[in-house]
């Protein structure tokens, strides 16, 4: 039986230099695009690339799969908020009311927003439901990774094919970002399209909880305001919650409460269509059902980077 041949040390740095570049590559472009004014198509791909370099570049481990999908995450991170570089361009593109007629469908002739809303308006304790509903939606900044850092900590076999399931989940509800831009309710009702009121009560609830500081959270948070079809908020939520449920009983249940009351908690608090929690639910179906349909281009890619991996740790 042959033995097979190592790599030769100048092929091995070539590998690791190209790898290592890529993810320095992946922290600069995103800074330096506007300045130097690298095309939206070259920084998605520039971002996307990093997470194939580190595949290469170290083995595989527990750590390698964390860093992988805090990789994943970043690139996600920079390219939801592309398309508003141009607010004007994207603003031509802007879909507005097709939600407000499938919402009114849902709601019997009004939105389900309007409804909760004028529903609770001036009843006893709604302050307190306001606030408890828009610090639901506030954890959810945190939610989808403590769920991926239980599974890790507590079933480590099973964080690869979650974290997987989760960058998808985020990964494709971008491109349809990119594809259909949508306004939210709060938005269309400040434009006058909803012909009902919405209010936007997580802005109620965050100004007086955080004073000065709400502007500048705000600001940082904020994001692409414009990226509301589908609702990932309640995407991931409910990827969290199919993950821990078939981790864990009580986990489960804990992820399917907070799923639940968080889908309310959009809806009620003007951020979310039901329209859009809907297709952030089909978002997740297709990607658990599509799973098994990827997975000979998955063995591809991934046979790819074990051949490159062992060159470059050969």
């Amino acid at each position: 039986m042959r033995r097979r041949s190592r790599p030769s040390n100048g092929l091995r740095l070539a590998v690791r230099a190209g790898a290592a570049g890529t993810i320095v590559a992946a922290f600069a472009v995103p800074v330096l695009r506007r300045r130097l004014r690298i095309p939206a198509q070259a920084t998605v791909a520039t971002v996307a690339a990093a997470p194939l370099a580190l595949a290469v570049l170290y083995p595989r481990s527990k750590r390698r799969d964390v860093a992988l999908f805090a990789l994943q995450m970043w690139a996600f991170t920079v390219a939801h908020e592309l398309p508003y570089d141009d607010p004007d361009r994207l603003r031509a593109r802007l879909r507005s009311r097709y939600p407000i007629r499938s919402d009114r469908l849902i709601g019997a002739g009004r939105l389900p927003n309007a409804r909760l809303q004028r529903a609770l308006a001036g009843k006893p304790g709604v302050e307190v439901v306001n606030k408890v509903l828009t610090w639901t939606h506030w954890l959810w900044f945190i939610e989808p990774y403590l769920s991926l850092a239980l599974i890790l900590v507590r079933y480590n076999d099973r964080f690869p094919r979650a974290a997987r399931q989760m960058a998808a989940v985020f990964d494709l509800g971008c491109v349809v970002y990119f594809a259909v831009p949508t306004a939210p309710p709060w938005w269309a009702a400040e434009q006058g399209l909803t012909g009902e009121e919405v209010r936007r009560i997580m802005v109620e609830v965050g100004e007086p909880t955080w004073g000065r500081a709400w502007e500048r959270m705000y600001d940082a948070l904020g994001g692409n305001p414009w990226a509301a079809m589908p609702s990932l908020h309640f995407a991931t939520s409910l990827q969290a919650a199919l993950a821990l449920s078939e981790a864990g009983k009580v986990e489960g249940r804990l992820a399917w409460g907070y799923a639940g009351t968080l889908g309310f908690a959009l809806v009620y608090l003007g951020e979310h269509y039901v329209t859009d929690l809907l297709a952030g639910a089909a978002l997740v179906a297709a990607v658990r059902k599509g799973e098994p349909l990827a997975e000979p281009l998955v063995r591809g890619v991934n046979g790819a980077l074990q051949r490159l991996e062992r060159i470059a740790n050969g």
